[in-house]
């Protein structure tokens, strides 16, 4: 999904005194200074539920839903359910939920298991995917053409749609590019990623966030760009951007421990 970030500047204004027998003379307009970024540490995974404020092509479309639950030891699930409540979207009845189970092995995410549910006016989609670490591949069924429904061979590191944020999460560092294998939904794609040199400030609703910033380098005429914030464990702004134009927009609106 979600996404040209807003950098706060310092604005300083200078007060000069004329003196009773000198000509006052125009102090020269002071360069917009930027505040430091903060130490960069990397969100831990823990339990959440978040709300977003969902936007397409800069109109208020719905709400979306990212939750992450623990099942037991080192297996949890992260879930993302889209609702359209606004515009065309709520005509629609729009709803898109999605799902991964997987495992938490410490420098690696690996899923297990991936569902994909459409709802809409008069349509329904349901795919549902397993990675098989056994067997050594992955496949989907349910609506979706045949050739999307074959076996995909998986490597160490393979990601869903969904753990791939989290990764992100996990992984981004100031300066730093990562690299990801795409496996869901019958589709690979390698995606690489980038981080900003530095935080930057960034305003999501009334609250402003010093935020990591995270772009997909061979995004072509799809970006995807996320804000990651230090001591928030989800994403605080994901944005989809297609031919220049903002298109997919997500924005934090609150968050809690589940």
């Amino acid at each position: 999904m979600t996404y040209a970030p807003f950098k706060l500047l310092v604005l300083t204004t200078l007060l000069t005194t004329a003196g009773s027998h000198a000509q006052e003379a125009a102090a020269p307009a002071p360069a917009p200074v930027a505040l430091p970024a903060m130490e960069w540490t990397p969100p831990a995974l823990e339990p959440f539920v978040a709300t977003y404020e969902a936007s397409y092509k800069g109109k208020l479309a719905g709400d979306a839903t990212m939750r992450v639950v623990h099942n037991e030891g080192m297996q949890w699930r992260v879930d993302m359910a889209v609702r359209g409540k606004h515009g065309f979207a709520s005509v629609l009845g729009l709803n898109i939920e999605q799902s991964t189970v997987f495992n938490n092995e410490g420098s690696v995410y690996t899923p297990l298991s991936q569902s994909t549910v459409k709802k809409a006016l008069f349509m329904g989609k349901k795919v549902t995917g397993t990675y098989n670490w056994q067997a050594g591949t992955a496949q989907w069924q349910g609506d979706l053409k045949k050739e999307r429904r074959q076996p995909i061979a998986l490597q160490r590191g393979d990601q869903s749609a969904l753990l791939l944020n989290l990764s992100l999460m996990r992984d981004a560092r100031p300066g730093q590019t990562m690299t990801y294998r795409y496996v869901d939904v019958g589709r690979v794609r390698q995606y690489e990623y980038r981080a900003a040199d530095t935080t930057e400030n960034v305003q999501v609703g009334e609250l402003s966030y010093n935020a990591l910033r995270v772009h997909r380098v061979n995004a072509g005429n799809d970006e995807m760009i996320l804000w990651i914030a230090n001591g928030v464990p989800t994403p605080v702004r994901i944005l989809q951007r297609k031919d220049g134009e903002d298109e997919i927009d997500l924005r934090l609106m609150e968050y809690q421990g589940a």
